[in-house]
């Protein structure tokens, strides 16, 4: 008995996948639920796991491009996989050679045919002439990824289809961090998971998000289209390329919610096991640049959706507070948006209502 390996369903609109690699090589034993290929689609990679357990025999071969349905492998069980004897074949029976006369030749004599022939002169050998050098010893061409095509066309298309414009503020995160410190270690005990700072961040943007509603909606052709649930994608950073699953009905999840979330889907984002309609569905997106050192920057908005909230690093910065120069931990935070449909105004107040919802944490347990 056999076990078709096909390509999954891939989502909405998706018909056919790059086969990147085997994580298995042709004629391999495979475990159930192992996986065995890797696949790639414009919106994200995945790994495809075998059904059963048995050998492993391939029929597509990585770098083509294979449609869903499509039978790439099949998998023998051990019991129908065919059985190769170890033992060696006897060697032929070495009978001794005819004469011309039809007599048999002791396989020991010699004849003129056996004696080695005489080696030809060697010829001399000249050093072959240097080649010039070419002018592509330097670098390295590689193909980009369908992940990172799409990436690149998405960028290009976000850029030339809506009006973006970028505002700026700055978050004090001292009481974010004392809030932390303090009730940290109690909250990973009642809810087991930790109390992590992108939580609070998509807390805080889900109650902007209801304060200004326009920054969660979006233009489909002459209509506005206003999401009454929030589905927040969070921009992951992997070997592939930024993918960006999205959190189904973030508004109605509390801090614990988001960080269990938040956790799965960025772990399965890298780990290549996030599904297509992980990715699908956003209707706003958070990125966080500051893991990486950034301090400022604009990011690009992730279409169809009107706004995207880039975080940034945490540095520590002389600011006044009551007539005084104090340090104090601060984030510059950044704001793109679709200008076709959100207003200046708007954009700052939903930055603004995001600065004091961090500031004074204790508004988002009111605003509940």
């Amino acid at each position: 008995m056999s076990v078709q390996v096909r390509v999954p369903e891939l989502g909405e609109s998706i018909s056919d996948a790059l086969l990147v690699r085997w994580l298995k090589e042709d004629g391999a034993t495979v475990r159930a639920d192992e996986p065995v290929v890797e696949l790639e689609t414009d919106k994200s990679a995945m790994e495809v796991a075998a059904e059963g357990a048995g050998r492993l025999s391939i029929r597509a071969q990585a770098g083509e491009r294979v449609r869903v349905g499509a039978v790439i492998a099949e998998i023998t069980e051990a019991a129908d996989a065919p059985q190769h004897s170890r033992e060696t074949p006897p060697a032929p029976e070495r009978r001794p050679a005819a004469n011309g006369d039809g007599a048999r030749r002791p396989a020991h004599v010699a004849t003129a045919a056996d004696e080695p022939r005489p080696a030809p002169p060697r010829e001399e050998r000249r050093p072959a002439p240097a080649r010039p050098p070419s002018a592509d010893a330097d670098v390295e061409r590689v193909p980009m990824s369908e992940l990172r095509r799409t990436i690149a066309r998405r960028l290009v298309e976000a850029q030339q289809q809506a009006a973006i414009l970028t505002t700026f503020n700055e978050i004090d995160i001292g009481e974010v961090q004392a809030l932390r410190r303090r009730s940290r270690e109690r909250f990973k005990a009642r809810h087991g998971v930790d109390l992590g700072l992108m939580s609070l961040f998509a807390r805080a943007t889900v109650l902007a998000l209801k304060d200004v509603t326009i920054l969660n909606a979006s233009i489909d052709g002459g209509d506005i289209v206003y999401h009454h649930r929030v589905h927040l994608g969070i921009a992951v950073s992997t070997p592939r390329g930024l993918v960006v699953p999205v959190v189904r009905d973030a508004d109605r999840l509390d801090v614990a919610g988001l960080e269990r979330a938040i956790a799965d889907l960025a772990a399965r984002a890298r780990e290549t096991k996030v599904a297509p309609d992980d990715l699908r569905g956003g209707t706003f997106t958070i990125t966080n640049g500051g893991v990486f050192g950034s301090l400022l920057s604009t990011p690009i908005l992730n279409p169809p959706q009107s706004g995207i909230l880039g975080m940034h690093t945490i540095q520590p910065r002389p600011v006044a507070r009551d007539g005084q120069v104090v340090i104090r931990p601060m984030m510059y935070v950044a704001l793109s948006y679709d200008h076709r449909l959100v207003d200046g105004a708007q954009a700052v107040s939903f930055l603004v209502r995001l600065k004091e919802l961090l500031e004074d944490p204790a508004r988002m347990a009111l605003a509940a």
